[in-house]
């Protein structure tokens, strides 16, 4: 993936956190995904849409584009703008009560998401896994805190994240959240390497939102904080 190809679609506007494109370039160069048109993916929690619109340029193919805070009709009109409308499809659903068919995607993603509505045992088994076809694949790139700090969420984010410090988790604790199941072949975490440049392409957006997170970087993001990388091959 060369991320210049895509460097005037990342914006402001298009946006929402550190850069979903370094994470998603990282996960689609550990995993080496091979996909056509005849393939069905699913990204979970796609904000406005950049995500859908570069897997379904890397893969070529057909791609689900689900959020709940931006809604279909606002996506659908980024997408025809960017001329993926027949490729990309909006959707607006809770991920605790999806409607798509039982193993209808090849593949899952979710990019800076997943840690929002996921963190509790059980939830992959019962509300994404079936929706993965066998020989799948799920992957989740988002922030956590790193193994050392696990159990000290609260402690050391709360400064920042408040009430929401208890959804950072660390790489080895989403490893046990995921959980086994006769349907998963393996789990994978580790923190992405991606750390550093994502958030500091972020850092250099002009709004409110990222000037927040610039006053708490070096004393608690940098030191404490990682993005989780997560692999669910499904047998």
């Amino acid at each position: 993936m060369n991320i210049g190809n895509y460097q005037k679609y990342i914006s402001e506007e298009t946006m929402m956190g550190p850069s979903s494109v370094r994470i998603l370039d990282e996960l689609l160069r550990l995993c080496s995904l091979q996909f056509n048109s005849d393939n069905q993916i699913l990204d979970l929690g796609c904000g406005r849409g950049l995500t859908s619109f570069i897997i379904a340029k890397e893969t070529g193919a057909k791609v689900y584009a689900n959020d709940l805070w931006i809604s279909a009709a606002e996506n659908k009109k980024r997408f025809i703008k960017w001329g993926i409308d027949r490729q990309v499809i909006p959707v607006c659903e809770d991920a605790n009560h999806l409607h798509f068919e039982e193993k209808q995607f090849d593949a899952v993603f979710s990019i800076d998401a997943y840690h929002y509505f996921a963190g509790n045992k059980g939830f992959f088994e019962n509300n994404i896994m079936p929706f993965i076809k066998d020989g799948g694949i799920a992957l989740i790139g988002i922030p956590g805190i790193k193994d050392e700090f696990e159990g000290r969420a609260a402690e050391l984010l709360s400064d920042w994240l408040g009430e929401d410090s208890h959804m950072f988790k660390s790489p080895k604790l989403w490893k046990e959240i995921i959980g086994s199941n006769n349907r998963i072949f393996s789990v994978r975490t580790w923190e992405m390497e991606c750390f550093d440049t994502a958030w500091s392409e972020w850092l250099e957006i002009d709004n409110d939102f990222a000037a927040g997170d610039k006053k708490y970087f070096d004393l608690i993001i940098k030191p404490y904080t990682c993005f989780v990388g997560i692999e669910v091959k499904i047998a």
